[in-house]
């Protein structure tokens, strides 16, 4: 008789509460959103924010490296100076930063 109140004990302690091995998965997503996702988002709408402000004479840097001041600016493409007489096409997501006026002529 002992044996089976023994088990039945060692049955109410396997079984646990189904909550409690939820719980760890959702503090783990709620961290991952407030750590990871949250922030890319926050990142992703600035850029396109940037990106549908631009406009004839802003100067930008690009995702490359390259300094230039916007000449044109079409759906997806925007123009970009880099020297005189050389205009270069590149894709407007390309476009990492709007940087200060006068920041080509003091490079």
């Amino acid at each position: 008789m002992d044996f089976f109140i023994s088990s039945a004990h060692a049955q109410d302690a396997a079984q646990s509460d189904p909550f409690g091995f939820f719980l760890p998965m959702i503090v783990i997503f709620v961290a991952f959103y407030f750590l990871l996702i949250r922030p890319q988002q926050k990142r992703q709408k600035a850029h396109t924010a940037l990106i549908g402000a631009l406009s004839t004479g802003d100067e930008v840097l690009t995702a490359g490296g390259v300094l230039g001041k916007v000449t044109a600016v079409s759906e997806h493409y925007a123009t970009l100076q880099i020297a005189d007489n050389v205009e270069i096409k590149v894709q407007k997501s390309t476009v990492s930063s709007v940087v200060p006026k006068g920041t080509i002529d003091a490079a």
